[in-house]
């Protein structure tokens, strides 16, 4: 794996698929921080993407795992952080891709959209491919600028 450390997070609507990667990355010996929530209560995704994403920040070289219902909310309240670039998959070759192309740090995945056979499919192809650099190193770059000039205007 490409990464010292896994931080999951997740609502209720993502809770089987957490559950099935937590316990999945534990298998595989991977060091795994399980932010929550833990009840199929219903709960607010962007307190779990402020956990995740907080965390995958401060610990060097994580990446983070958040789901929800579709993964759309949990997101957009990841890509609100600085050094985050989260993306929503459901599909194996964007598992792969958003690492290949984007450079992602954060996977996010949706419970009612696929079933937690594919959540390992996506989460194994997410946490092992590695990132291209070259002509997306300078992309990634330009996104790096935006956030840049959003810390100076806000």
């Amino acid at each position: 794996m490409l990464f010292d450390s896994v931080v999951i997070g997740c609502d209720h609507g993502g809770l089987a698929l957490k559950e099935a990667l937590v316990a999945y990355c534990r298998e595989l010996g991977v060091d795994v921080t399980d932010c929550g929530t833990f009840t199929p209560d219903s709960v607010d995704y962007p307190v779990y993407a402020d956990k995740v994403c907080r965390l995958v920040l401060a610990k060097p070289n994580a990446a983070g795992i958040l789901c929800c219902g579709t993964g759309i909310g949990m997101s957009m309240a990841a890509n609100k952080f600085i050094g985050i670039r989260a993306a929503v998959v459901s599909d194996p070759f964007s598992a792969e891709m958003t690492r290949r192309h984007n450079n992602a740090n954060v996977l996010c995945l949706g419970g009612r959209v696929i079933s937690a056979e594919q959540a390992l499919t996506f989460a194994e192809l997410f946490l092992n491919t590695p990132f291209d650099g070259g002509r997306h190193q300078r992309r990634v770059d330009m996104i790096s600028e935006i956030e840049k000039e959003q810390r100076v205007t806000s």
